[in-house]
């Protein structure tokens, strides 16, 4: 079960069409853009910022504007001077463009602390990790049959593929949608893939429905906060992180977002952006961006736009589009709201079957789809900066832990989890779409020079989805504007690699 079941916690839609030409993007002399802005922080605006500078050179301006934090849904609390992790945790080792930042940024990457993981149906541990790798092994053959070896191999099947967008992007190559995207690395499956659930996807495989129960469930559980009827793309880059190599950064994974923003040379604005309207001279376009910050009411002219920030109604993004032919509605769905509480207490184990703290073993704890059951997970957590002596709190002494719920904890609850407790700090995320409408995916182009990132969420969500998305975005940009057509939508691509070379 090391290999298969704790790693699996990790690997934490209306359409607008494009609008306009976009061959007819470029200004009409050929220059170069001046200035471009990127709304948002998180990592795909940070990663943005930084693709965009390495493809459009030293010269262009880059802006980039936060309302918040920058970091985005990769953030930290302190509990007695040492940061946790809130949002975002861990990073699977097959994502390339993270393990890149960190590489070129000089971060390092996070000690691993050991720790078991069980499954709690609400009444009792059905579900656990030993100490021996092939015990593990056994009694999920025991249990489950094949089951977790057919998974194993749909979802290497489904990561071989996806793996080659970084052959495609070293190359240049550029998507015009997600679809687009999707049908390049995987055809015709990977988008059935975005419009089925999970569920489905794996009865048909021959996963049996005890092992979706069981295993699947709670693993979609902490990482999404929904059940298995999430499309089966999602759910597949949800259990990426099968094969237990994962990692994070040291000094918390917020890091690469102020990184990447500083190795960008880019301009950060604390700023509110309220709205964007597209300005015309003659053929040429540019969009009035007017936002506001601790100094009052602003707006500056840019020549390339990307929203790297969640457009549906449910966030409250509060950016509006004015002026716009057609004009632009909201985009449809919503995101899925999570709540993260960090307990500094003392955890009480009686609730999962151990009476005495000393006995109970485990780390973590997973929760099946049990409808009387208030929390997600619960976990013991490590501070991002973990020293050469340190060592995971025991039960019995007070640990810090990060119950994951849908709900905030009332103090009943808080009561049931823990003896009793020192801090509680709670951060409510609205984390991930909300899965399993069928509203299609957003797109990546709103209009000429005008990209959305975020549209990328609902194929899958993780960091390295959204670091693919820059990158995309990136590139589809600077072909848009040198007009490169040759460059985007490409079929048969690995074909056109392979001639290349």
């Amino acid at each position: 079960m090391g290999r298969y079941l704790l790693p699996m916690i990790s690997v934490l839609f209306s359409t607008w069409s494009a609008v306009g030409d976009p061959a007819g993007s470029a200004h009409v002399d050929g220059a170069p853009p001046s200035k471009i802005a990127v709304v948002g922080a998180g990592i795909g605006g940070s990663a943005t910022a930084h693709f965009l500078r390495q493809h459009f050179g030293p010269e262009v301006q880059v802006d980039v504007f936060e309302k918040g934090e920058v970091g985005g849904r990769l953030a930290t609390v302190t509990v007695n001077h040492h940061d946790y992790e809130s949002g975002g945790s861990i990073i699977h080792s097959l994502n390339l463009h993270m393990q890149e930042f960190v590489k070129v940024l000089g971060l390092k990457y996070r000690r691993s602390v050991a720790g078991k993981t069980a499954v709690f149906n609400g009444e009792e541990v059905i579900l656990e990790e030993t100490d021996w790798y092939l015990l593990d092994l056994f009694r999920l053959w025991w249990r489950y049959g094949i089951s977790f070896i057919r998974l194993q191999m749909w979802v290497e099947e489904i990561m071989e593929k996806f793996m080659r967008i970084y052959k495609y992007q070293a190359h240049g190559y550029a998507f015009s949608s997600v679809e687009q995207l999707l049908e390049s690395l995987g055809g015709s499956g990977f988008i059935n893939m975005t419009r089925r659930p999970l569920s489905d996807s794996l009865l048909e495989l021959g996963v049996s429905q005890r092992f979706i129960d069981e295993v699947i469930a709670p693993v979609m559980r902490v990482n999404y906060g929904q059940n298995v009827s999430i499309p089966a793309f999602v759910g597949a880059v949800s259990l990426a992180g099968a094969q237990n190599n994962l990692w994070a950064v040291e000094g918390g994974n917020k890091l690469v977002c102020s990184g990447l923003l500083k190795m960008a040379n880019a301009n950060l604005h604390q700023a509110q952006v309220s709205s964007i309207s597209p300005i015309y001279s003659g053929e040429a376009l540019q969009y009035r961006l007017s936002f506001t910050t601790s100094a009052g009411p602003r707006s500056e002219m840019y020549d390339i736009v990307v929203l790297a920030t969640p457009l549906q109604a449910s966030v409250q993004s509060g950016v509006e589009f004015q002026d716009f032919t057609p004009p632009f509605d909201e985009l449809a769905g919503s995101y899925h709201s999570t709540v993260a509480t960090i307990v500094h207490g003392y955890l009480n184990t009686s609730v999962f079957g151990f009476p005495d703290p000393r006995l109970f073993p485990f780390a973590s704890i997973l929760t099946t789809d049990t409808p009387h059951l208030f929390f997600n997970s619960v976990a013991s957590v490590c501070p991002v900066n973990i020293s050469a002596g340190f060592r995971r709190k025991q039960p019995q002494e007070a640990g810090i832990y990060k119950v994951f719920s849908p709900q905030p904890l009332d103090k009943s609850q808080l009561k049931t989890l823990f003896r009793s407790y020192y801090s509680v700090q709670v951060t409510e995320w609205q984390a991930y779409p909300r899965y399993g409408s069928s509203l299609g995916l957003p797109p990546v182009e709103l209009h000429p020079n005008l990209y959305y990132l975020n549209g990328i969420e609902w194929a899958g969500s993780a960091m390295e989805m959204s670091s693919v998305a820059a990158k995309n975005i990136a590139l589809l940009a600077y072909h848009r504007w040198n007009r490169q057509t040759d460059m985007v939508d490409q079929s048969d691509l690995m074909h056109r690699i392979k001639t290349e070379l």
